[in-house]
């Protein structure tokens, strides 16, 4: 039986490879996941003393979710963390995008997040855990011919802040990072100066630290780049509020205080945002 057990997806190589490295260091046991082959990694962990077996299953299907989660169950008898890292690229402009891009990437990152977090969220609730979700600055602020990625990515944004309110209870943490990584999806997208500075190694610590049981953090988002750290939040301005149902001129007249954050407030969950809106009139 090891101490802790984690699932790290997508593996193989770049920033999962990275990320079950830097766990099995930290002492984790750690299910290597990769569509292609992930026993070099495996190999590697184990070279280092650290313990790790190998899944091929894919991430895209409920079935494949569940397989990977067994693997761990069936190996070590627990699951304490689950890093959902496996993705593609199907990057083409929105109006060339076809309906087998948008699927295919959904069904990964999102999907796979799902499927995989799904399978183990009974085995987390067993004693607590983590899960640790892959976002990404295309979802978050935009990024051209990435409309299908960036929405998956925003979509795993949701899916955080959902299980960090259902898992609290339980004991469980979500947080979600957005990382800049020098890997095989962004080797043709950045330039050399910029892909010099993000090792994938930068990120892995930060995942390392949302997996450790003594981490307060939860519902949240990470920006992790090039060795900067910082919280993304989703903030609402201090708004314009009426007492009657306004015109389409009130609301241009009231432009500047609709569109300002100066004064924001961040709501934790749905509630706080009814909250805001059952304020009083302005």
């Amino acid at each position: 039986m090891a101490d802790r057990v984690a699932i790290v997806t997508g593996a193989g190589q770049g920033l999962g490879r990275s990320h079950a490295l830097a766990l099995a260091a930290d002492g984790v046991a750690v299910v290597v996941n990769d569509v292609g082959d992930p026993t070099p990694v495996v190999e590697e962990i184990q070279a280092a003393g650290g313990e790790a077996i190998g899944n091929t299953d894919g991430v895209d299907t409920w079935e494949g979710g569940q397989a990977i989660v067994e693997t761990a169950i069936k190996t070590w008898g627990r699951l304490d963390a689950v890093v959902n890292n496996a993705g593609i690229l199907r990057d083409s402009s929105f109006q060339k995008m076809t309906p087998d891009q948008v699927a295919a990437v959904l069904a990964v990152h999102l999907g796979g997040s799902f499927h995989v977090t799904h399978a183990a969220w009974p085995h987390l609730k067993e004693r607590g855990g983590s899960v640790v979700m892959t976002a990404s600055g295309s979802g978050i602020y935009g990024n051209f011919g990435q409309a299908n990625y960036g929405s998956a990515k925003m979509g795993l944004v949701g899916l955080t802040r959902v299980l960090s309110i259902e898992g609290k209870k339980a004991g469980i943490r979500v947080n979600a990072i957005a990382p800049l990584a020098r890997t095989q999806m962004t080797e043709e997208l950045l330039p050399e100066e910029i892909l010099a500075k993000l090792d994938p190694s930068w990120v892995s610590p930060m995942v390392t630290w949302l997996v450790r049981e003594d981490c307060p953090e939860s519902g949240h988002i990470f920006s992790v780049a090039g060795g900067r750290y910082a919280r993304i939040a989703i903030v609402e301005g201090p708004g314009a509020t009426f007492d009657q149902v306004p015109t389409a001129d009130d609301l241009a007249a009231a432009h500047d205080r609709i569109a300002t954050i100066d004064g924001y407030t961040e709501p934790q969950n749905l509630t706080d945002q009814i909250t805001l809106a059952a304020g009083p009139a302005s």
